[in-house]
């Protein structure tokens, strides 16, 4: 039986690390929280749990991932958010793989997401496939900040196993807006490092697009007013990602030209 570590980062997460924790004290020969200097009870609940609890500052969700994979002892790791919970059918195939001594480089599973109350099934939310289970020295956090997501390296391969991740994502509409206020100030930031440009088109076509993939395409109606709710509101975040990278292109000096 391979051993596996549990990596988490958190930032007042009082609300969620504990339901996250409980559901993997039965999987884990070791958890590792990683804290951006909680202010709130995160690190007393984590104690609770028996977790090696790790202050470092925040330098980005990459960046922050990658630090948390460099504290594990063992190779194999399960990262997950403090808002995510390992269902009890993934609990399953995730333990049956450890039995076998987690043969692949990685795997894959679905994600489903609790909105406001209620579990969305359509959309761009699910399945929401996640590779989260991997042999870190064959594999680290890439990506766009904040969208980040494991990479393989040296062509490894994945295996889907079954089971859903649970993702307790937002208790209200004011706090769904607020992550995306922030979220887009990040992908902007991002945007401008790597030289993207946002003209008129992006600006107005692409939250029409993605309105009408998630909502239309990808039958996010079926989850009725949630469904709609996340198609307009990833439609505005498309938006405003797009607006505040043009202000920072114009904000942003360009070299004088000789």
């Amino acid at each position: 039986m391979s051993k596996l570590s549990v990596v988490i980062i958190t930032f007042n997460e009082e609300r969620n690390i504990g339901r996250c924790l409980a559901s993997v004290q039965q999987l884990a020969d070791e958890i590792v929280v990683v804290d951006s200097g909680s202010e709130d009870q995160t690190e007393a609940i984590c104690r609770q749990y028996g977790a090696r609890f790790i202050l470092h500052p925040f330098e980005g969700h990459i960046e922050q991932k990658n630090f948390a994979l460099d504290q594990a002892l063992y190779d194999n790791v399960l990262a997950l958010d403090a808002d995510e919970e390992v269902s009890p059918g993934l609990h399953a195939s995730i333990l049956h793989c450890v039995h076998e001594g987690l043969p692949n480089t990685a795997y894959r599973f679905n994600r489903l997401s609790n909105y406001c109350g209620s579990w969305i099934r359509h959309g761009s939310w699910y399945p929401d496939i996640k590779l989260r289970l991997f042999c870190k020295s064959k594999a680290r956090w890439g990506g766009v900040n904040p969208h980040d997501k494991v990479e393989l390296l040296h062509g490894g391969t994945a295996k889907w196993i079954k089971g859903d991740l649970f993702h307790y994502s937002y208790l209200s509409v004011n706090e769904h807006i607020k992550k995306l206020d922030y979220f887009s100030d990040i992908a902007a930031g991002a945007y401008l490092k790597e030289g993207k440009r946002a003209g008129m088109f992006k600006i107005l076509f692409r939250p029409c697009f993605a309105f009408i993939r998630d909502y239309i395409l990808r039958r996010g109606f079926l989850d009725g007013f949630a469904g709609y709710q996340i198609a307009r509101l990833t439609a505005w975040y498309t938006f405003m990602k797009y607006i505040k990278l043009r202000q920072l292109t114009r904000q942003t000096p360009t070299s004088n030209k000789p």
